[in-house]
């Protein structure tokens, strides 16, 4: 059954689990292997999560997949929801603020079905949910999924506090985490460093040596090396194997043979420089250094893999901890967790804003870089929507809370970036198939290294160093780690650049992607009107024509009035005021009209549309309509400025083409990447925006209908093209869903955001391409953690069984490709540095 199909069945939940003991690849592949073989259950193990995103069937309870992962040899358990917020609710903390119900909130991803508060989770993603909500239905319902428990969907309260929970408080080590493993390795490289000198450096040699390097390397084989060893004791009761196994093997191995060795000639040592003269088989030093060179690669690596999940723990916690609020006009601090839709809440200048809302009281500017990834702060006034986790910079707002927990677009981002982080790119499953039968296979090889070795040279101690170096060099865990740490680091970057990637599939969709569908506005231009030109008539300068229009447009409401007004206000060198106005009236659709005191006379001045005018009494005769025809068709949009009875000027309004968009669309030819304009307006207007961006007149499909846009994105498909869609209006949704690579700007509404594959938290079209260019990167990253891993263990067995590779080497080597691995992915930290 696909994850599609599965999704798509309402008596299917998503629930998580917290898995500990999981050491290697082998570990994931058995325990999904274990879990799907219960009727209806599909699971996604993450390795440095240590967690798995199980899809279970009503007739699978909770504590059979609890069980079904205890058997397997490993620790599960599920993730608890936060209790829910009890503050009782107050009539008065409305404030009588229902006038402003009507006001949407556009800059978030709202998710019907959301399951609980990332914010409170683990860096592993979405709070379990017996009511089997959770974070990953939201992809799948978007394209043609349920919504079956979007009742569900208000548990759980958003909050800064850390995300660990009881009982787990480290979720990016695998295995034992950097601060147990410390200790261990300290002791190990204590006892290593003299174990060794005396072994390999005769000079330091002393009678009956061998008895004191041996009590020497005993606490590292034992207790320094005891996850190892209690790794592989869990898996053999289960008569599985892991790479655990092969270290212990080797170690055991290499300490007991010495051991009988020392036995079975006690005086082997008893001159300095016997053992090593004689060729004798003490491998004392070789059971250590391999176990301290291991303990340090897994104590670099925990602590690499915690700095991979810094990004998204950085995020979760970038929300404001307390709120204050309104209650019958008083000022009332609460913790921001028990925020009530509807509640007022007061943000002061230099606060953050507790959670999305609308603005009731005051103006401000608001930085919302840490969400967005855009530095400059948007003024905002009554009515406009803000986002939680965003600084107030300047003046005293009051914002009713619009959503508050787990519907909060802070929360919503975490469990869009662990959703993703938790699961897993098909290049991923090759790793996992090898992985699953790697360890057998290296076992048996060693085993044959050893007999044939024996049997070819009859040299019992070089059979066993090669067997000992073939356990050692093997390691499954760069191949478990290469891909969940890559993705780990890439899409924690993302989320700090305002880029959320939904999964790892979406890393490969923008390998193949090579045309990409741009919605005009909103994306490439910012929507909004804004005065082009002016164009003066029979005698009137420009100037005058604007500062007359604006001054009669400041009193009106309607956007094209606010963009000549402003225009004006800018060109004024009156400190942007503009004379009075007085006898002022409009008609819906057509202007307005106004009698405007300038250079000391009355003027009597008509702005709008030919037919305003008409009204009016002023006529146009052919030159002037032929003037006003010909910024048509330029694509602007015209308006007529008469004063006193006759036509004075026409003023041109276009729609702003947002900075950078250029640029980006230059970045995406450069990526390879044909940009194609789509639009609803009328080719004149497309042609303009195209030109001004670098897009090529053929590239640009204008007029288009919300279902043509749909079509449009069907017909390239068809063509053989793999197409990208970037919008952020309800009616580009379809699109999107239609798309190979949907994109939705985070200026743009929950619609799209939901039909989407990537979401860019700004509206910038420069954070599109560096979206695109962070995919193929993580990606690349990936492909080349994939490629060391399996070179490595393509290169490295081969020559321990031909005995050119001693086990110390073997170890050092071994430790060092799981660091590697993850030294690889942190580069991507510093992406867009």
């Amino acid at each position: 059954m696909s994850s599609q199909e599965t999704f798509n069945q309402p008596a299917h939940r998503v629930i998580e689990l917290d898995i500990e003991g999981m050491t290697c690849a082998s570990c994931v592949n058995r325990v999904e292997r274990k879990l799907g073989k219960l009727e209806g259950v599909e699971a996604s193990v993450n390795l440095p999560l240590e967690s798995a995103h199980v899809t279970v069937p009503a007739t699978v309870t909770d504590q059979q997949i609890v069980d079904t992962v205890n058997a397997t040899g490993y620790k599960a358990t599920v993730r608890q929801a936060p209790p829910p917020n009890t503050r009782p609710r107050r009539a008065e903390g409305s404030n009588n603020q229902k006038d402003h119900e009507g006001h949407g909130h556009k800059s978030t991803l709202h998710d019907d079905a959301a399951p609980k508060d990332t914010a409170q989770s683990s860096p592993a993603g979405t709070e379990h949910d017996h009511s089997g909500a959770a974070g990953g239905v939201r992809q799948h319902a978007s394209k043609g999924g349920t919504t079956e428990h979007a009742e569900h969907g208000a548990s759980g309260a958003a909050t800064a506090e850390p995300m660990e929970h009881a009982g787990h408080e480290d979720h990016m080590a695998h295995g034992p985490t950097a601060s147990t493993l410390r200790p261990r390795l300290i002791v190990a490289a204590l006892l290593t460093v003299p174990v060794f000198a005396i072994s390999m450096i005769p000079a330091l040699q002393f009678a009956n040596w061998g008895w004191i390097v041996g009590a020497m390397a005993l606490p590292v084989v034992s207790w320094a090396a005891w996850p190892f060893h209690r790794a592989a004791a869990i898996n053999a009761r289960h008569f599985a194997s892991t790479m655990d196994t092969l270290v212990s093997i080797g170690v055991i191995a290499a300490y007991l043979y010495s051991a009988w060795q020392l036995f079975a000639d006690p005086r082997m040592t008893e001159h300095p420089g016997m053992e090593s003269m004689s060729g004798g088989g003490l491998y004392f030093e070789v059971a250590a250094v391999v176990t301290t060179f291991l303990l340090l690669g897994r104590y670099l690596e925990a602590n690499a893999k915690a700095k991979a999940g810094n990004a998204l723990k950085a995020l979760l916690n970038l929300g404001a901890k307390d709120a204050t609020i309104l209650v019958d006009g008083v000022e009332q601090k609460i913790p921001a967790d028990q925020l009530l839709v509807d509640d007022v809440i007061v943000v002061r200048p230099g606060e953050k804003i507790a959670t999305d809302g609308v603005v009731t009281d005051g103006a401000s500017a608001v930085d919302a870089s840490l969400v967005t990834g855009e530095s400059v702060p948007v003024e905002v006034g009554p009515g406009s929507a803000v986002t939680g986790a965003t600084i107030n910079t300047s003046g005293r707002l009051l914002v009713r809370a619009t959503r508050v927990g787990s519907d909060t677009t802070l929360a919503q981002m975490g469990r869009l970036v662990s959703q993703a982080q938790t699961g897993k790119a098909p290049i991923a499953r090759l790793a996992d198939r090898i992985s699953s039968v790697f360890v057998p296979i290296v076992l048996v090889i060693a085993l044959v290294t050893f007999l044939l070795w024996l049997f070819f040279s009859g040299d019992l101690n070089a059979a066993f160093t090669a067997a000992v170096a073939v356990l050692v060099i093997a390691c499954p865990c760069a191949l478990g780690l290469a891909t969940p740490v890559g993705l780990l680091t890439g899409t924690g970057r993302g989320a700090q650049l305002g880029i959320l990637i939904k999964g790892p599939q979406v890393l490969e969709d923008t390998r193949h992607v090579d045309t990409i569908l741009l919605d005009k506005t909103g994306t490439v231009t910012s929507g909004k009107l804004a005065v082009d030109h002016t164009s003066g008539l029979n005698g009137y300068s420009s100037a005058t024509v604007l500062t007359l229009a604006g001054a009669v447009e400041a009193a009106s409401e309607h956007p094209i009035a606010h963009a000549i007004a402003a225009s004006a206000q800018e060109a004024t060198h009156d400190g942007g005021r503009l004379p009075g106005v007085e006898g002022f009236s409009s008609a819906p659709g057509g202007g307005v009209r106004g009698t405007v005191a300038f250079e000391g006379t009355s003027q009597t001045v008509v702005v709008g549309r030919s037919g305003w005018l008409e009204e009016n009494g002023i006529t146009l005769d052919s030159s002037h309509r032929e003037a006003l025809a010909a910024e048509e068709n330029a694509g602007a949009t015209a308006i007529w400025v008469a004063v006193d009875g006759q036509p004075a000027g026409i003023i041109s309004l276009s729609d702003t083409i947002k900075p950078g968009s250029a640029a980006a669309i230059q970045k995406l030819k450069d990526l390879g990447i044909r940009p194609i304009l789509l639009t609803g307006d009328n080719a004149a207007v497309a042609a303009q925006v195209a030109a001004a961006v670098g897009i090529s007149p053929e590239d640009v499909f204008a007029g288009v209908l919300p279902e043509g846009k749909v079509e449009a994105v069907r017909k390239l498909q068809a063509s053989g093209a793999t197409v990208a869609m970037a919008g952020d209006g309800v009616n580009d949704a379809a699109a999107l869903a239609q798309s190979d690579l949907g994109i939705a700007m985070g200026s743009g509404t929950d619609v799209a955001i939901e039909a989407s594959d990537l979401t860019v938290m700004g509206s910038d079209l420069g954070q599109l391409v560096q979206a695109i260019e962070l995919s193929r990167k993580t990606l690349s990253t990936i492909k080349t953690n994939l490629f060391w891993a399996f070179f490595y263990n393509a290169i490295g067995i081969p020559v321990a069984a031909l005995g050119f590779l001693n086990p110390m080497i073997a170890g050092a080597a071994m430790a060092a490709s799981s660091v590697l691995v993850v030294a690889n992915s942190l580069r991507l930290r510093s992406f867009g540095k």
